[in-house]
């Protein structure tokens, strides 16, 4: 299936991205890697220690991949449970305690349940980012963190990383190790994010007043980390 052009519409976005990254499982963590120099583990080490949470809490990872984020967190000294919607990408993941098939639009666990939450560049891909972060915030237990990364519109200054690198070398590693239809919409899939102001709010009028945006890679990346009243 190639993925439709323009970018998949709500009404068939969540069908195209499942069936997306079931494709490109075998490969993920790899192209991860590979297409940003290594600072993906970075990035998501600082999402970590953004967390704050006291040994052996216990961490739900939303759309966890092949489990790249819940290996970091246990690293940690995390307890953490995957959440995937993607049978492929479930089928190659590690590291956690447990992994779950499961929308993250539709957590299946009780309110105030889990100590915090990650994520990694997820919010691009659902149907409805208010919607994943008001399930964020009733899973959360009261003074529980929340820490999500994702792509964000580089500042002007830096701007060429993402038209050079981004745009153009990242669909290009991609079809050549993968899928470069995945790797088009990928980078592509930014134009779902509102700007870094309102995403902001999304969180704080969910649950998360706190909450700071904090950007990394020159700029191309947002983490974006706060406590759960």
């Amino acid at each position: 299936m190639t993925l439709p052009t323009p970018l998949p519409d709500a009404t068939e976005k969540a069908r195209v991205v499942e069936a997306m990254f079931d494709r490109i499982a075998p490969r993920y963590g790899l192209i991860n890697h590979l297409m940003t120099g290594g600072l993906d583990v970075v990035w998501r080490r600082r999402a970590v220690g953004e967390l704050r949470l006291p040994q052996g809490a216990l961490v739900a990872d939303l759309a966890c991949g092949t489990g790249q984020f819940c290996r970091a967190l246990g690293r940690a000294g995390y307890r953490t449970i995957g959440v995937d919607s993607a049978a492929g990408m479930l089928a190659r993941a590690r590291g956690a305690d447990q992994f779950v098939r499961a929308d993250i639009l539709d957590l299946p666990f009780a309110p105030a349940s889990v100590d915090g939450v990650t994520s990694g560049f997820a919010l691009r891909n659902v149907v409805d980012i208010g919607r994943c972060v008001a399930e964020m915030a009733r899973v959360v237990r009261p003074g529980g963190r929340v820490a999500v990364l994702d792509l964000a519109e580089p500042r002007a200054a830096t701007r060429w990383i993402q038209s050079t690198w981004i745009e153009g070398v990242v669909p290009r590693l991609g079809a050549l190790l993968s899928d470069g239809e995945a790797y088009r919409y990928l980078p592509a899939s930014t134009a779902y994010l509102p700007d870094g102001s309102t995403l902001t709010a999304i969180f704080r009028n969910a649950g998360f007043p706190d909450t700071r945006r904090l950007l990394l890679g020159f700029g191309t990346v947002q983490l974006l980390v706060g406590s759960r009243r």
